[in-house]
């Protein structure tokens, strides 16, 4: 069965579009499956999916007369007499593929669909050579709506902001989202039918982001010191990035580190969270905290606490619903997250009255009215707050 994700109908109706679609994002999330169900549904059946991991495919966008590239697509089965659409996955292993793509859209009205694993590479690749002719889309493992719908499991998407604790929903989906946050939303390792299989299939992402994105996309001398620095890390979800301290972990320079961590977000890994910020001389302006895209892979790196998991999780649910920001004084104390710069959020794996006294307090400190608190577990006594299984 296929599951459709959001983000496939703005696919689906930029598909039809003459313009170049483009789907990026991390590996083993779902892009070429979401591909294939796009050429099944566009109206025009007169498309062909090539994948540029075979060889001979990559020859073919390599070659320097573009109309031999149309012959070829001719001879294969597609018809002059009306707009080609064709696919092409794994873009990334085909650097010399732009130019093609741009003469071909414009001389042969040929429709193309490309995906890549790596915003390093893609979100670049069409800069100049196809300003204007193109959309690119993000790709992020499944949320936890997502997650739900692959589970077969009905929900009702509602506003989590406006909402207090629902003990119903917490009773029929808790178990679920305790999975969501242990192996996190890559779609086969939410599919897979045991624990053991969710970890191999985790440790086999990694290892394949290791030994075929950061080789056929980087010039890093040592793979070895790359691993070894997301291993660290991801001991250090949601703190904020000290580079001379890693550094000095790790046994490279700051100027190295820096550049791994970089490649990390660019490729998806990790994500870095600005500071939000009104007023200059109390708060931390430079620091970024950092995140993983999926709390299951970070599990597979380190061991990471229950609270950090939970913070983790809850981050990579916001962050496909708006813009995040974290708040932070110079005496340490912190919000975990500004949402869109009006939406305190503070998760607290079992809130009490007085979590949400001191939330409440440093929000009007930062100048934001809004506040809440996101939990992992049901409150005794309290309930103005909202489950995280709620963001959906």
């Amino acid at each position: 069965m296929v599951y459709k994700r959001k983000i496939y109908q703005d696919l689906l109706a930029h598909a039809q579009t003459p313009m170049v679609t483009v789907l990026t994002g991390m590996r083993r999330t779902g892009k070429t499956t979401l591909i294939t169900q796009l050429l099944k549904d566009l109206r025009n059946k007169n498309s062909i999916f090539l994948d540029l991991q075979r060889p001979d495919n990559r020859e073919l966008f390599e070659q320097k007369n573009y109309d031999s590239i149309y012959e070829v697509l001719v001879a294969r089965g597609m018809s002059k007499d009306s707009p080609m659409v064709v696919a092409l996955d794994e873009i990334q292993l085909a650097p010399e593929c732009p130019s093609a793509i741009k003469y071909l859209l414009d001389h042969k009205g040929i429709k193309f669909i490309v995906t890549g694993s790596s915003s390093y590479y893609l979100k670049n690749l069409f800069t100049e050579s196809l300003a204007g002719r193109k959309k690119v889309f993000e790709l992020f493992p499944l949320d936890f709506g997502e997650f739900l719908l692959f589970k077969e499991i009905k929900s009702v998407a509602t506003d989590w902001q406006k909402k207090h604790f629902d003990k119903d929903e917490y009773n029929r989906l808790t178990a679920y989202y305790e999975e969501f946050i242990k192996f996190g939303g890559f779609p086969q390792v939410v599919l897979a039918e045991t624990d053991a299989m969710k970890k191999d299939i985790l440790l086999d992402i990694m290892s394949s982001y290791v030994n075929i994105d950061v080789r056929s996309l980087a010039d890093f001398a040592d793979e070895r010191n790359l691993f070894a620095l997301a291993k660290l890390l991801a001991t250090r979800v949601g703190n904020r990035i000290e580079y001379n301290t890693l550094a000095k972990l790790i046994g490279l320079s700051r100027h190295t580190v820096k550049n791994y961590i970089t490649f990390f977000e660019k490729t998806y890994l990790v994500h870095t969270v600005p500071v939000y910020t009104n007023n200059v001389g109390r708060e931390i302006v430079k620091a970024r905290k950092l995140y993983f895209c999926d709390t299951g892979l970070a599990n597979t790196l380190a061991e990471i606490s229950s609270g950090v998991q939970f913070e983790n999780t809850v981050y990579n649910q916001i962050i496909k619903q708006g813009t995040v920001q974290y708040y932070a004084l110079k005496t340490g104390n912190e919000i975990d997250f500004v949402m869109d710069g009006k939406l305190a959020i503070e998760t607290k794996e079992t809130p009490t009255d007085g979590d949400l006294m001191i939330l409440t307090r440093l929000s009007e400190t930062a100048g934001l009215k809004e506040v809440k608190l996101v939990s992992r577990n049901r409150s005794p006594r309290f309930e103005n707050y909202v489950w995280g299984g709620s963001i959906q």
